[in-house]
């Protein structure tokens, strides 16, 4: 047992061991990027995540190889598999690295699929580049497949017969859900994935710390977006004056062009549970502040999960059914954000607030690609404090926070914050009504309204903006997708920058608050191509659009419609122009998904 153990353990350390040598070499090879002897270090601390969970993937083959001995011995078929499956690893790792450092300088970012586009054109691929640039980078591949091979069969296989064959394959077999375990990241919530190594405000940094092979693996899973209902000329024609990003003789609703901002996404708080549904007795607070701010009473998410909304809401951009753009690095750092544009065109100073696992659905490497200079998240909290909710840290802790945050920070400054408490398992401290999911979000208003009254009393609040709107709705009490309610969501703006209450009635969308909030700042937001300024002259052709798991709805001042892609049909709809909406719908989803493949 020991014997196999030992080998075991040698191949993952060798492998370890490949991977650190391999972000040295990418760092040193990119020398015109900055760096210190500190930062190399930290790439490497930062990168074992999942070094270790690639590493684990490599060693299933030599520990399948070595269950099988324990009942043959070392035969030389099994010696013949693993030198064989060594060369295949040898060279493939070696391709991953030699392509992911030679291609940075041009590209900027990690080795992924999308690599594999050039190869239907090869001549015009390496167009940019010698033929003894392509020439060097062969030999090297040649020689350092060599070495990684030799190193990996040397000390040579010598397992023997075991004397203890059920005892030793009973222990592998337990080692089975330790290396699955090992390979997701853990029991929580949060799987492994390429977010969680990001640390830094230098993006070279956080992509020297991505292990490449783990990379160009996982991008496979996050394919192009595909939908195409009409030629390209229709498509264009009916997009030409859907989203105009010029803010003209905007309606002034600010007292300054320069406030500190919060934005606080409120997990799961649709309509349904405030007075847009009828319910005044779930959320008394906002309930209150609709009427001493200003309040967008048609506003409706843009999807139906937290990090498809995060980036509809502070990226302007739109979601799609079956993919999250959060979840895709390489297309998710492409996007324009609040945060970045303010940080760029102001000076602001920017952070991010969540209670729960930031590595979650790569939300990490949205935000810091995004301009969020300092993230606070779960881990930053006492043991006990990550323990009062099962997704991290409960509301009333977090909004003290949030407090702290906003009335210490240096100014002028935006907040993202994003709740977590109104969320399965709907575990909150105070037990005002007997449905636990009602129940739930009455706590997340009295966190708002404690907030408010505390946050009010302070310096900060005379200049300050506070942006609430939910990251999406969720179905309750018959209530889902085929009702627009479901999706129809409170968006409302409080504080001392505002010049006085106002009630903006138009139809309007989630991705709309970027070029909305830009618009009343006076800064430009072209940039932002699917994000409209609500307020703006511009604004003539009110609609929102939403999209759920293989459907998409849409919705006007008079009509409503849901198709389903499953069954291809409309499922749900309302008011007489259908059939309208319905294209324009399928328009802007084909629209979209060609900006999303050109990032």
């Amino acid at each position: 047992m020991l014997q196999r153990f030992l080998y075991l353990l040698k191949t993952y350390l060798l492998t370890m061991l490949i991977f650190i040598i391999a972000k040295v070499v990418f760092m040193l090879y990119n020398t015109t990027q900055v760096f210190t002897g500190h930062d190399i270090f930290a790439v490497l601390y930062n990168g074992l995540s999942l070094d270790f969970s690639t590493s684990l993937y490599i060693i299933i083959v030599p520990f399948l190889v070595c269950t099988v001995s324990i009942w043959l011995g070392g035969i030389k078929t099994l010696r013949v598999i693993l030198r064989a499956y060594y060369l295949l690893i040898a060279i493939v790792m070696t391709l991953a690295f030699v392509a992911d450092t030679s291609l940075y300088e041009f590209w900027l970012f990690k080795l992924d699929s999308t690599c594999l586009q050039y190869l239907e054109t090869p001549t015009e691929a390496m167009a940019s580049v010698s033929m003894g640039y392509i020439v060097i980078r062969l030999i090297v591949i040649v020689i350092v497949s060599i070495i990684v091979w030799w190193a990996y069969t040397h000390p040579r296989w010598r397992i023997t017969l075991s004397s203890h064959r059920i005892t030793e394959s009973v222990v592998a077999l337990l080692c089975i859900p330790v290396i699955i375990i090992g390979i997701r990241g853990g029991l929580g919530e949060s799987t492994t994935n390429i977010g969680q190594v990001y640390f830094s405000q230098n993006q070279f940094l956080n992509h020297s710390a991505v292990n490449p092979v783990f990379n160009f693996i996982d991008s496979f899973d996050k394919a192009d977006a595909d939908y195409s209902f009409m030629n390209d000329e229709e498509c264009t024609k009916l997009m030409s004056d859907l989203y105009n990003t010029q803010s003209i003789d905007c309606d002034t609703l600010l007292n300054t062009q320069n406030p500190n901002i919060i934005i606080i996404l409120l997990e799961g708080c649709g309509g349904v549970f405030t007075e847009i549904g009828g319910r005044t007795d779930i959320t008394p607070n906002l309930n209150k502040l609709t009427k001493e701010g200003i309040y967008f009473t048609k506003c409706y998410g843009n999807s139906w999960r937290t990090d498809r909304g995060t980036v509809c809401a502070l990226s302007g951009y739109p979601s799609f059914p079956t993919m999250s753009v959060m979840k895709i690095p390489s297309k998710s750092r492409s996007l324009p954000n609040i945060a970045s544009t303010l940080q760029k065109e102001r000076g602001y100073k920017t952070s991010y607030l969540y209670g729960g696992d930031i590595n979650f659905t790569n939300m990490r490497s949205y935000l810091i690609s995004g301009g969020f200079e300092n993230l606070t998240w779960m881990k930053d909290y006492s043991a006990d404090e990550q323990k009062t909710a099962q997704w991290g840290v409960r509301d009333d802790i977090t909004f003290k926070t949030l407090y702290q945050m906003a009335t210490n920070a240096e100014q002028p400054f935006l907040i993202g914050y994003s709740t977590l408490s109104s969320h399965v398992p709907w575990d909150v401290p105070i037990h005002h009504f007997d449905d636990e999911v009602i129940n739930s979000f009455y706590y997340l208003d009295q966190c708002i309204g404690n907030f408010i009254n505390n946050f009010r009393k302070s310096k900060a609040w005379k200049n300050t903006l506070i942006v609430m709107l939910p990251d999406h709705g969720i179905p309750h009490n018959g209530i889902d997708e085929s009702s627009s309610l479901m999706n129809h969501i409170p968006m409302i703006w409080v504080g001392g920058a505002v010049k006085e209450p106002r009630q903006i009635d138009k139809v309007c969308n989630q991705t709309d608050l970027p070029a909305t909030l830009l618009g009343q700042l006076g800064i430009s937001h072209d940039e932002f191509s699917f994000s409209r300024d609500v307020l703006s002259s511009t604004y003539t052709r009110p609609f929102a659009t939403h999209t759920f798991d293989d459907g998409f709805s849409m919705v006007d001042s008079t009509s409503f419609v849901c198709y389903d892609f499953v069954s291809n049909k409309v499922i749900a709809e309302e008011g007489r122009k259908n059939e309208q909406l319905l294209t324009l719908g399928k328009a802007i989803l084909q629209a979209a998904s060609k900006d999303f493949n050109n990032r």
